[in-house]
């Protein structure tokens, strides 16, 4: 069974343009999430999220979706570490795993309906999606696409 993750990439800093990470994460082939906290307990939170997420195995998927309803499929393809470029701080997104992402959107209505479930509940969470067949669904979806050209 491959994990499957919702990685919203998406600041806690509502002053952070939203679409921006996700733009960065896809051209370059990352993944990941920011460090804004606003409280100083959340710090704590982040030192374990990142320690999850650094030790989440190679080829687990994961889903976005952009400020446009567009969702995207990729594959994690390498180890954390820490982007310390000026402009992956400008977008807050500086915990990053290599990540092999489609060529394209998945449209909606082939979207898993765990996923579409997930992201409708908000949050900026990266986080696991729990449901029976969701790798499988995945896996499917990444067979069928994984080859797809880009749209130019």
């Amino acid at each position: 069974m491959v994990a499957v993750h919702r990685a919203p990439m998406r600041s806690r800093n509502d002053a952070v343009e939203p679409q921006a990470a996700i733009d960065r994460a896809r051209r370059l082939g990352l993944c990941g999430f920011g460090q804004y906290v606003s409280r100083s307990g959340e710090q704590e939170r982040l030192v374990r999220r990142i320690a999850r997420f650094a030790e989440l195995d190679d080829g687990s998927f994961v889903w976005t979706r952009g400020t446009d309803g567009w969702f995207w499929l990729g594959r994690i393809c390498g180890p954390y570490f820490y982007d310390a470029d000026e402009m992956a701080a400008a977008v807050d997104l500086v915990h990053v795993r290599p990540c092999e992402w489609l060529s394209v959107p998945v449209p909606e209505q082939d979207v898993p309906s765990a996923v579409i479930a997930t992201f409708g509940r908000g949050g900026r969470n990266f986080q696991e999606i729990h449901h029976r067949s969701i790798d499988e669904q995945t896996q499917r979806i990444w067979d069928a696409r994984r080859n797809q050209p880009a749209d130019d």
